[in-house]
């Protein structure tokens, strides 16, 4: 059964030193050490036939998006667009037949479980937003396919972040710029990102060998322009500098300009995990929305389960918060549609 067991701190404290947890942090490190130097097209071969029916997957959640385009109108506004909730019903729809077409092994059960994970994956439907716990979603449904058996990590590790990872992000920036959706929390210019913390991390380590870039190089645009097909970190510099036109990094994303400051992508890698286990893995604004399910069992002596009948997610006065108070609550507009808006971005913004 899937359900949210995190309602207090001490609940993040049992399972920040749970086995769940360990393993959990294990899958990602396993996964940015198997792109370690590899640049974004240096799959493994052959490609599994597992990782070929994910990324058949992740190509009909496009085209899932395609189906429902924003009606054109005059009330345009930097908020997400209402478009985005039928596109959200319509995954929500499919999921279990999607995942039930990876794997003739997967049992009712498992299909249900994973399809929470699917389902989440893509932003909240009612806020009409995306954050780093949507897309910890999405690795918890990558998690839950190598626990199943469907994906195999010795064999597999290395396409799940360049094959299907990278498909995955292609998506959520194709549903970020058709749907303008609002980034999820507060965090801001504290932030990474508005919207994405994984593809740095292993973009880290992708470059962590690279014998001539440095962290520094993420400032010259030229070098950013050659290189954001090849590495994820440049991608995601690219993306932003395509976004954010009125500022320079040093200003909108004074975190990334801090980070370019360390000497070696090996550090930037190492830092990175310590950071997604901070900020992401056991924030209690990203964690109380954290589904627990039989192949990511609950810590013991963790709260009991939500009554889904009392409790109401959408009431931010019911979440505890803490930190930069991150609200999942109040709205933010998207820089993505701001550009749109004021049609005065450097080049048009493109899907991957």
């Amino acid at each position: 059964m899937v359900e949210k067991r995190i309602v207090n701190e001490e609940d993040v404290e049992k399972w920040k030193e749970s086995d769940t947890f360990k393993s959990f942090v294990d899958f990602i490190v396993q996964l940015a050490e198997s792109v370690r130097g590899r640049e974004n097209t240096d799959y493994d071969k052959p490609i599994s036939d597992s990782i070929e029916a994910v990324h058949r997957l992740l190509n009909t959640v496009s085209s899932i998006i395609e189906k429902h385009p924003v009606v054109k109108d005059a009330k345009s506004s930097r908020f997400g667009k209402v478009e985005y909730r039928d596109f959200y019903d319509d995954i929500k729809g499919q999921s279990r037949e999607l995942i039930a077409a990876l794997s003739k092994d997967l049992k009712a059960e498992d299909i249900e479980e994973l399809s929470v994970y699917l389902n989440e994956s893509w932003g909240n439907r009612l806020r009409i937003d995306y954050g780093s716990g949507h897309e910890l979603n999405f690795m918890c449904f990558l998690y839950g396919l190598v626990n199943l058996g469907v994906l195999k990590m010795e064999t597999d590790a290395t396409n799940i972040v360049l094959r299907l990872f990278i498909k995955y992000l292609e998506v959520m920036r194709q549903l970020e710029m058709t749907y303008w959706l609002e980034p999820a929390g507060s965090h801001g210019v504290w932030g990474l990102d508005d919207y994405h913390f994984l593809p740095f991390l292993f973009g880290a380590f992708q470059l962590s060998t690279h014998k001539h870039l440095i962290p520094k190089s993420i400032h010259n645009e030229e070098v950013v322009e050659i290189f954001e097909g090849k590495y994820l970190y440049f991608d995601c510099i690219a993306f932003i500098n395509r976004v954010k036109v009125t500022a320079s990094l040093r200003w909108h994303s004074p975190m990334l300009d801090d980070i370019s400051g360390v000497k070696t992508w090996s550090k930037v890698a190492e830092g990175m995990v310590k950071m997604y286990k901070a900020e992401v893995l056991i924030r209690m604004p990203v964690m109380q929305h954290f589904y627990f399910s039989s192949f990511l069992p609950a810590p013991e002596g963790i709260s009991p389960p939500k009554d889904p009948q009392a409790a109401d997610e959408n009431n931010c006065a019911a979440h505890a918060h803490s930190g930069w108070g991150d609200c999942c609550g109040i709205p933010i507009p998207s820089a993505i549609a701001a550009v749109k808006l004021n049609n005065n971005n450097k080049r048009p913004l493109q899907s991957d």
